[in-house]
């Protein structure tokens, strides 16, 4: 089996159009622009929106200009003769809102695959909030089979007037912020992302891709099970050949539901005796649904590598066991990265930094 690297990535958030926006944002303390949604019935909630800079209006113009211009930052340019992985949950709001009824995948994937010129095969996954990471695992497993040699994962989220009332309807935002871990926690804040990771058998950069898992558990299907959280540890582990113990960062979900989180923290200390440090971006971004995995580890590896760390205003709620780190771990080499969706999927992937 060949080795897989992370060999590139890019991100559009709420923090701004690129990486370099986003750090210098995250560095200069200013909080990131919210936009405040009303909706009827529940009032006005947050909303992290992606700067327009100037995009056209339109849900497939300001699609294109975003996903063109993060692909390409991506080095995307280099990839295109191999698999392409569209990873998306706001199609279904897309389409509702357009009033055509269900989703063309088809046809969305070929459009993206044009607007990117792409020469190589085009999948496009669709599994709620776990979207990007099962496309990175997929695309992964092309690459360790010798199928491509190169692969781009590229998730989407994008604002529609149809995803944003749905999760007020299930009463699942929080009127003011994202609170990980927190005892006062009381809902998601969504957020907009486009994100590519771009994959190669080369070693080209420091970041390999170990292994993963994604377990499902329909049981409970808007929320998590802390059993699955610890088998889709376990699972993750064992594809990497590693123990709990080897784990220096996990890259948690935490996006401040009261529920969720406190399945995730019993499914953590279940499956890590020794719990290494835990990092929550949420709060940075928001919680960008089928493009949060992609984006989080976009951003969580530049900021390893830029050596910044997020601040928490919120302490930990002491019934959860767990603790968002303070600071990054003195010694960090592998990082386990979750994410947790509908349906009762559980998601996470196993990256190991190299020596300098």
């Amino acid at each position: 089996m060949k080795p897989v690297y992370l060999v590139d990535r890019a991100l559009a958030s709420v923090l701004g159009l690129n990486l370099d926006q986003a750090m210098s944002g995250l560095r200069s303390s200013a909080a990131p622009t919210t936009t405040a949604y009303r909706l009827v019935g529940h009032g006005e909630v947050p909303y992290r929106r992606i700067p327009d800079a100037g995009h056209s209006s339109g849900w497939d113009a300001r699609a294109r200009a975003l996903i063109t211009q993060v692909a390409a930052d991506a080095g995307a340019a280099q990839a295109r003769h191999g698999a392409l992985f569209i990873a998306t949950s706001c199609q279904d709001g897309n389409a509702a809102e357009r009033t055509q009824g269900d989703v063309d995948f088809h046809a969305l994937s070929r459009r993206i695959g044009d607007w990117l010129d792409w020469l190589g095969p085009v999948f496009l996954i669709s599994s709620a909030c776990t979207s990007s990471m099962l496309a990175l695992l997929s695309a992964t497993e092309w690459l360790r089979a010798g199928t491509v040699a190169q692969a781009l994962v590229l998730g989407v989220e994008l604002d529609n007037r149809l995803t944003l009332p749905g999760f007020a309807a299930l009463q699942l935002l929080s009127p003011s912020r994202s609170k990980p871990f927190a005892p006062q926690r009381d809902g998601l804040v969504l957020g907009e992302a486009v994100a590519a990771l771009r994959l190669s058998t080369q070693q080209t950069a420091p970041w390999q891709l170990w292994g993963g898992a994604n377990v499902v558990d329909g049981t409970e299907p808007t929320s998590a099970s802390a059993k699955s959280v610890t088998q889709m540890c376990q699972r993750a582990l064992a594809a990497s050949g590693i123990t709990a113990t080897d784990v220096d960062l996990i890259k948690v979900q935490a996006a401040g539901s009261p529920g969720n989180d406190a399945c995730e923290a019993e499914g953590l200390r279940a499956a890590f005796p020794r719990m290494p440090a835990l990092v929550s971006l949420k709060p940075l971004i928001g919680h960008c649904l089928g493009a949060c995995g992609a984006a989080e580890i976009a951003l969580l590896l530049e900021c390893l590598e830029q050596g910044y760390w997020p601040r928490y205003p919120d302490a930990t709620d002491p019934a959860l066991g767990v603790q968002l780190a303070a600071q990054a771990p003195p010694q960090l080499r592998r990082v386990l990265a979750a994410t947790l969706g509908f349906g009762g999927s559980h998601a996470a992937v196993v990256l190991e930094r190299s020596p300098p």
